[in-house]
Formats: structure tokens, C-alpha cells, sequence
């Protein structure tokens, strides 16, 4: 009986590769933890420095700025000796220091300021645990990436939980003592993947990046430079990268209206207090979990296009269900089924596209990175400013319809690569379409 290429490759995962998962997955999981906790504390930031929903929407678009210096740095750095490891290290060094400042501002001006410091640390956080993902999925030669971001799911729904049981219990002022626990995480995950993280074979002497028109295009390039000495020049194919860059923003619109502003549409639309307002955003990360949890098994079964349009189509019903809740049991349940789609849709598009620039990954998981802060300033400033000038109801609309946009896209997700089409003799490539 003839073996697939696929089990051949599983068969030979070493120690050090599994334990490379684990430092990644760790990684994934203290994003989610420290991020949901910084986001589930701003209706405590609110009343304690007195500020309002224009305010939060500014400092959210520095964060997003911020977080996209921190990509160009990440993409910088994983060119050194040091590579995606390095980067992820880093980072959640950068993000360790900001939630000190964060969690101990005495004034507003010092909160900026630790704002901006964490959106450099969750712009190298976000590239470097894609990087190290993609490059161990490459290593397993099966699809991962949703699995690793169940680990985020699940670090943060305990985020989530930790601020939601501590509102009215423990002071946020001046010190916020819980919120101070993601330092400690975070400094415990960075020694963990400074020790047993991924090291990548970084090319020496990496020139600017080239565009070319297509994948087709980037197949001789590759070739060419591989038979040839001289310096490494990662052809990266934009027309496809757009693609999933596209349904990226729209992905990130929708989830960052969610994670920021759902505590506050439970307090201040729906009338909600207490824990009952933290609820919706648990509810939806408890279901990108399940989702997560469920995508690769579902890829490979009916292949990246399909769950990505059920996905969509699921996560707008979901919003739909928020937009129209005239009560916080609704308004929970909506985001509930948000979750249980849009969370397949951001590791499914990193999945598709390691395999744009093959041997150059790292260069284009930092490039569609950028799309997340794209999207993740459209969520997050354009929701509280259409919030501030009439109803959050009306800022939870135009994400709505955005994540039908990628329910069109979905069909190109299968066409990216002419061999996803081709599972059993692609093993190589993760996330290949059934």
C-alpha cells in the first residue's frame, strides 16, 4: 500500500519541531490573553481618566500606527541571524513594558504614551507568530494555522474572563493589578520562545523586495535566482497577495469593531453593567475557538474557498443578529455566531499565503500583515466615530456588509495556487484546497 507524501512528512516531525509548535502556540495564546485584556478595560480607562468614545477611537488609530511600525521592524529584524524568533522575542518583550506603563499611568498623557509602546509590540507579536507558524506548518506539511490561532482564542476568552470577574472586585486605580498579570505572561512566553522557538535559515544579503504580476511569474524568478549565485531576491506576486490582503481588512473591520466596542455597545446601548457587558466579546471568542478549532480538519475535507464563504456568510449573519438585538441575551448570541465564523478567516488567508514566494515567507506574512492594521483602524476609529455622531448600533453596519466581501472573494482563494487544486501531490503546500 503507497503512502501519501503527507504522511511521510508528519512521520517525521522531530522533538524540536513540536516543541517549536509549543513556543508558537504559547506565543499565539499571550497575544490574545494581554490584547483581550487591554481591550476589556477600556470602559474602566473611560471613567477613570474621564474620557469619552472620540478619545478611545484616537488612541486605538495610534495603536494601529504604531502597530504597523512594528511590522516594518518585524520584517526587518527576521532578515538578521535572529529571524522570525528574534522578532516574536522582541515583541513580546515591547508588549511586556507597554502594559507596565499601561496598567500604572497616573495621567492620560503617560497611558498614550503606553499605547503607543504596546502597538509597536502587537505589530512584531502579530508578524512573528505568523512567521514562526507558517514556517512550522511548512515543517508539519499540513495545515496548522487555525489550530494556532485557537491558542489565541483560548488566551483570549482567559483574558476576557480574568477582567470580567475582577470589574468591581479588584480597583484599577491607580494601579490596574489585574491587567499587570499580561506582563508576567508575556516575559514568561519570551523566554519559553527565545529557548525553543523556530530557527529559520535566513538568506544572507536579502535585497529589496521585486514585484511581479503573478504566481506564474514568480515560479522561473524563483528558479533563476536559485541557480545562480548572489544575493536572495524574494519575488513576491502582488495581484494574488491583494487578494488576500482584501479579505484581511475585511476580516480585521469586523473583528476589532467587535473586540472594542462590543463591551460598549453592551453598556451603553443595550443598558447592560458589571460582567454582563463583557460577555458579548467571551461569547465571541469562545466560538472563533470551536471555529479554530474545526477549520483545518474542514479545509481538508472541502477546501480553503468553501469554509471561507460559509465562514463570511455565517459571520454576517451573526453581526445581522447584533444590529437589530433590542436586548443583551440577542446582542450575546450574534456575536457568538460572528465568532463561529470570522474566526477561519484570518489563518486561512496567512495559509494560503506562505506559499506565494516560496523560501521567502517571512517577507510576505509581514506584507499581508499590514492589511491587519488597515482594517483594524477602519474597525475600530471608523465604528466609535459613526458611534460618537448617532448610535453604535449604526457603527456595526458597515462591518456587516464588509464581511459579505469576502464570501465573493472565497472563490479566489482556491485559485491562488493552479496545484491546491491537487492536495495528494502538493503535501508541501499547507492548506491546500480538498
Amino acid at each position: 500500500m503507497s503512502t501519501s507524501p503527507s504522511t511521510h512528512l508528519r512521520a517525521g516531525v522531530t522533538p524540536v519541531q513540536r516543541r517549536a509548535r509549543v513556543a508558537a502556540s504559547a506565543g499565539f495564546a499571550t497575544q490574545g490573553f494581554v490584547f483581550a485584556m487591554v481591550l476589556t478595560s477600556l470602559t474602566a480607562f473611560k471613567d477613570r481618566y474621564g474620557i469619552g468614545d472620540l478619545t478611545i477611537a484616537a488612541v486605538i488609530l495610534g495603536v494601529c500606527v504604531m502597530a504597523g511600525v512594528g511590522t516594518f521592524l518585524a520584517d526587518r529584524v527576521a532578515r538578521t541571524s535572529g529571524g522570525s524568533r528574534a522578532v516574536l522575542t522582541a515583541g513580546l518583550g515591547v508588549v511586556a513594558a507597554a502594559v507596565v506603563v499601561v496598567s500604572t499611568a497616573p495621567v492620560f498623557a503617560v497611558l498614550a504614551v503606553g499605547f503607543a509602546i504596546y502597538g509597536v509590540g502587537l505589530g512584531m507579536v502579530d508578524a512573528g507568530t505568523n512567521m514562526q507558524a507558517v514556517a512550522i506548518q511548512r515543517d508539519y506539511g499540513r495545515s496548522l494555522l487555525t489550530g494556532f490561532y485557537a491558542a489565541w482564542s483560548a488566551g483570549g476568552i482567559l483574558g476576557t474572563v480574568a477582567i470580567a470577574v475582577s470589574t468591581d472586585r479588584v480597583p484599577t486605580d491607580p494601579v490596574a493589578l489585574v491587567l499587570l498579570s499580561g506582563s508576567v505572561v508575556a516575559v514568561a512566553v519570551a523566554v519559553l520562545v527565545a529557548a525553543r522557538g523556530r530557527r529559520d535559515e535566513v538568506p544572507l544579503h536579502v535585497e529589496t523586495v521585486a514585484v511581479v504580476p503573478s504566481v506564474d511569474a514568480a515560479v522561473p524568478a524563483a528558479t533563476a535566482s536559485a541557480s545562480t549565485s548572489g544575493p536572495t531576491r524574494p519575488d513576491i506576486p502582488w495581484a494574488p497577495l491583494l487578494v488576500l490582503g482584501l479579505a484581511v481588512v475585511a476580516y480585521y473591520v469586523n473583528d476589532q469593531a467587535i473586540s472594542t466596542w462590543s463591551p460598549i455597545f453592551m453598556d451603553e446601548v443595550l443598558s447592560t453593567t458589571g460582567t454582563l457587558t463583557k460577555l458579548g466579546y467571551a461569547a465571541y471568542l469562545a466560538m472563533t475557538l470551536v471555529s479554530r478549532l474545526a477549520g483545518d480538519p474542514c479545509v481538508r475535507r472541502w477546501g480553503r474557498a468553501r469554509v471561507v464563504r460559509v465562514a463570511a456568510i455565517v459571520g454576517s449573519a451573526g453581526l445581522l443578529l447584533v444590529l437589530t438585538a433590542q436586548a443583551p441575551e440577542q446582542a450575546i448570541l450574534g456575536f457568538a455566531v460572528a465568532g463561529a465564523g470570522l474566526g477561519l478567516i484570518a489563518p486561512l488567508c496567512f495559509s494560503a499565503a506562505e506559499s506565494l514566494a516560496p523560501g521567502h515567507a517571512d517577507a510576505v506574512v509581514a506584507r499581508l500583515n499590514g492589511f491587519n492594521y488597515v482594517g483594524a483602524v477602519l474597525g475600530g476609529v471608523f465604528v466609535g466615530a459613526v458611534g460618537s455622531a448617532s448610535n453604535l448600533r449604526w457603527g456595526f453596519a458597515i462591518p456587516a456588509v464588509l464581511v459579505l466581501a469576502v464570501a465573493v472573494l472565497a472563490g479566489r482563494f482556491g485559485s491562488l495556487h493552479p496545484a491546491d487544486r491537487d492536495a495528494p501531490a502538493t503535501a508541501h503546500l499547507p492548506g491546500a484546497g480538498a
